[in-house]
């Protein structure tokens, strides 16, 4: 369980490693159960006393990524693309 210890701010990317050692910038949105974009939002929150993180939320269904090289529109059939149910990101630095 997370609370928030900061309010939402909306972002558009983020530094993920997909393959260890070699961080990459994404792009991120938020998607709706209609299967389309929405905001994606970062908060500090509590991990549960664990200590704190950053948690990156989007819409009912969750986020999308995609590299941002080469970026097109959102759509689930483009396989440079991904979901995630949510993220937790350790350094903020890591967000835009």
């Amino acid at each position: 369980i997370f609370h928030d210890l900061e309010g939402p701010r909306q972002i558009s990317q983020i530094r993920l490693e997909r393959e260890p050692g070699t961080p990459a910038w994404c792009l991120v949105t938020g998607w709706t159960l209609e299967h389309a974009p929405c905001e994606a939002v970062a908060r500090k929150v509590d991990d549960s006393g664990e200590g704190t993180t950053t948690l990156v939320s989007g819409g009912e269904a969750g986020l999308r990524l995609q590299p941002v090289d080469g970026a097109t529109a959102w759509r689930l059939d483009d396989p440079r693309q991904w979901g995630e149910p949510f993220l937790l990101i350790g350094d903020p630095q890591d967000l835009a």
